[in-house]
């Protein structure tokens, strides 16, 4: 596989996960661009837009109908809730493979989707067969798959902070809190008040409180790990800043683990994931730009309440970042091709 060229296809490219879809397969060994879609924009140039990828990407948006997206060997998906299941099943059915960005295909309970997203599922036998894409989860299956439902960027950094903990049996199930923030672009490339410079620069709130649509991804995905059901209070919270997630998970010990080495151990394999050395505290920036989640274990005190910190950028290990990840899985492609960037500082 690693000496064919992939053909790819972006389905709403104008957005923050658009772009670094762009930025990232631009610079991929394996992937040649062949459209990228908006309805709004068709016949711009891609660099008219976004001047960073001039020289690297010379295309320009057009019509979804007009794009030879069934031509494609994978169509990514960054547009809004809703948009990929409409169009997913005729792209399977012409032997397309997809990675949906967005959440049309990542909870299992269609009628709980509905219930959190408001609509009416367009395709909800494609649920049954998509992988929910984490691959430090399932990576196995997601080499197979023919529709990927990309994690969203805050149960990327809850479930992998919380994974070593419930996959080892010991913490309390029913008694887990993360307390996450974001940066302002996980809000979506798009005009609204609580997201000017003015509303959120120098301010710092909690939102969603009484139920975010996270919620059931995150519960879940540690359901599947712990092998129950488990009891979360997730609670976000919007940062004054452009990128970058930082979760603080909470947990109850019930017997006694070596902590530092059960994360070590968890993710020695892992291209992505960093355990940093005990007594760490990951900062934001240290992922800037990076595919990476970088996760510190803390035991406050010597008592039995485990706190984990995690960190990532939410539009590269928490979307685009992963979502190339998880194309190279399905191709049987280096798992890092396209995702080697260090991250930036300052």
């Amino acid at each position: 596989m690693t000496g064919k060229t992939i053909k790819v296809g972006i389905v709403g490219g104008t957005g923050y996960t658009g772009v670094e879809l762009l930025r990232l397969l631009a610079q991929h060994p394996h992937s040649e661009l062949r459209a990228i879609t908006s309805r709004k924009e068709a016949g711009m140039a891609v660099a008219e837009m976004f001047p960073n990828l001039r020289g690297h990407v010379d295309l320009k948006f057009s019509e979804p109908a007009a794009a030879g997206l069934d031509k494609c060997d994978v169509v990514f998906f960054a547009t809004p809730n809703g948009v990929a299941m409409q169009e997913a099943r005729a792209l399977v059915d012409a032997g397309v493979r997809i990675v949906d960005l967005a959440a049309d295909f990542r909870i299992r309970d269609v009628a709980m989707w509905e219930h959190w997203y408001k609509m009416k599922h367009a395709c909800p036998e494609l649920v049954a067969e998509a992988v929910y894409a984490l691959p430090e989860v399932n990576r196995e299956q997601i080499r197979k798959a023919r529709v990927i439902a990309n994690p969203g960027c805050y149960p990327t950094a809850v479930q992998l902070g919380f994974l070593p903990l419930l996959e080892a049996g010991c913490v309390d199930l029913d008694h887990l809190i993360a307390d996450a923030k974001s940066g302002v672009s996980g809000a979506g490339r798009k005009a609204e008040t609580h997201i000017l410079h003015a509303e959120a620069s120098d301010n710092f709130k909690a939102y969603g409180v009484p139920g975010h649509r996270h919620h059931p991804e995150i519960a879940q995905g540690l359901a599947r790990a712990a092998g129950r059901d488990v009891s979360l209070v997730f609670v976000p919270h919007l940062t004054p800043m452009i990128r970058g997630i930082h979760a603080t998970l909470y947990a109850q010990l019930t017997k006694q683990v070596d902590l530092q080495a059960l994360y070590e151990k968890r993710y020695a394999g892992e291209a992505f994931v960093d355990v940093m050395p005990a007594g760490s505290h990951p900062e934001t920036r240290s992922v800037r730009g990076a595919n990476h989640c970088r996760i510190a274990v803390h035991r406050p005190q010597g008592g039995n309440t485990v706190v984990v910190l995690s960190v990532i950028d939410n539009l590269v290990k928490g979307a685009a970042g992963q979502a190339v990840q998880n194309m190279n899985l399905m191709f049987g492609l280096d798992e890092d091709a396209g995702l080697k960037q260090v991250a930036l500082l300052p």
